[in-house]
C-alpha cells in the first residue's frame, strides 16, 4: 500500500514515529506530511492569509517526509494534492496522543486531517491512543495497520472515515474490537484570567471532562471497558428529522 501518514502532535511526536516505522516494517510504502509542531485542538482549520512553508525532513530511511507549517487539514491537503505523485491508496493521521472520543471530534486536528483526506475521495483513519501518560505506541500502530489493509480489502463509502481510539493497556487486556457511535464527551470550560508584566488581561483555558456513559454503545463507554473503538464518521450534519418540523414555520 501507500500510505500518508499526517497527525496534528507534529513530526517529532512519538505516535507518529512508532507509526511510520511500524508501516515501514510491513513493506508499505510511507509517506508523511504532517505539521513542524504541535497543532492539537485545531480542528477543520486551513491556512488561508499566509503562506504554508514545507521543508524536506530526512527522519526515516527510505521515507519521503516534509514538516510543514501549517494546520493537519493543510497537510492532509498538500500531501494529497501536491507533495506525493504516486496514488495514495489511504491516509492514516496519529497516532494521536490522548482519546478523540464523542464529540472531541469536532476540535481534534488528528480527525480532521483524515476528514479532509476523505472529503478529497482517499480512504482514512484517524488513530488515538486513549491516555496521556506512559504511553506505549507500539500496539496502537499494529492496529493501524491492520485496520488499514481490511478497510482498503472490504471498501467504504468515499464520504466516510474511521475515527479509532485504543486503550493504553496490555494488549493481553484488550476485549477486543467494538463498533461504536459518537458519544457525548463535553468539557466544563473554566477560563483563567491572568494579567502581563504590562497590565494586559489574557485568559488561559481549562476545564474537566465530562463522559455520558448512558449508552452503552458509544466509543466513550466502550473504552473504559477495554476495547479498542471503531467509529464511522461522515460530513452530513443535516438534522433529518426537524426537516418537517422547520417546513411548519413558514420561513
Amino acid at each position: 500500500m501507500n500510505i500518508l501518514v499526517t497527525n496534528d502532535d507534529g513530526i517529532y511526536a512519538k505516535g507518529i514515529n512508532a507509526l511510520v516505522t511500524t508501516l515501514t516494517q510491513k513493506g508499505h510504502k510511507v509517506f508523511v506530511a504532517a505539521p513542524d509542531r504541535e497543532r492539537s485542538a485545531s480542528g477543520q482549520a486551513i491556512t488561508l492569509h499566509s503562506p504554508i512553508g514545507i521543508k524536506k525532513v530526512s527522519k526515516w530511511e527510505g521515507v519521503t517526509a516534509y514538516a510543514i507549517d501549517g494546520t493537519p487539514t493543510d497537510c492532509s491537503k498538500l500531501g494529497i494534492m501536491e507533495l506525493v505523485e504516486e496514488p495514495i491508496d489511504v491516509v492514516i493521521s496519529g497516532i494521536n496522543k490522548g482519546p478523540n472520543l464523542g464529540t472531541d471530534v469536532l476540535y481534534s486536528g488528528t480527525v480532521s486531517a483524515a476528514i479532509e483526506a476523505a472529503l478529497l475521495g482517499v480512504p482514512a483513519i484517524a488513530v488515538s491512543l486513549a491516555d496521556f501518560t506512559d504511553l506505549d505506541y507500539t500496539y496502537a500502530a499494529m492496529v493501524s495497520e491492520k485496520i488499514a489493509r481490511v478497510m482498503l480489502k472490504q471498501g467504504v463509502p468515499k464520504d466516510t472515515l474511521l475515527n479509532v481510539n485504543v486503550p493504553n493497556i496490555d494488549k493481553k487486556e484488550i476485549k477486543g474490537i467494538a463498533i461504536t457511535t459518537l458519544g457525548q464527551r463535553r468539557y466544563k470550560n473554566q477560563f483563567h484570567r491572568r494579567e502581563d508584566p504590562r497590565g494586559n488581561t489574557y485568559f488561559w483555558m481549562a476545564g474537566e471532562i465530562e463522559d455520558y456513559l448512558d449508552d452503552p454503545l458509544t466509543d466513550v463507554s466502550k473504552i473504559k471497558e477495554n476495547y479498542i473503538t471503531v467509529s464511522p464518521i461522515h460530513f452530513d450534519f443535516t438534522n433529518y428529522n426537524i426537516m418537517n418540523m422547520l417546513e411548519k414555520w413558514n420561513l
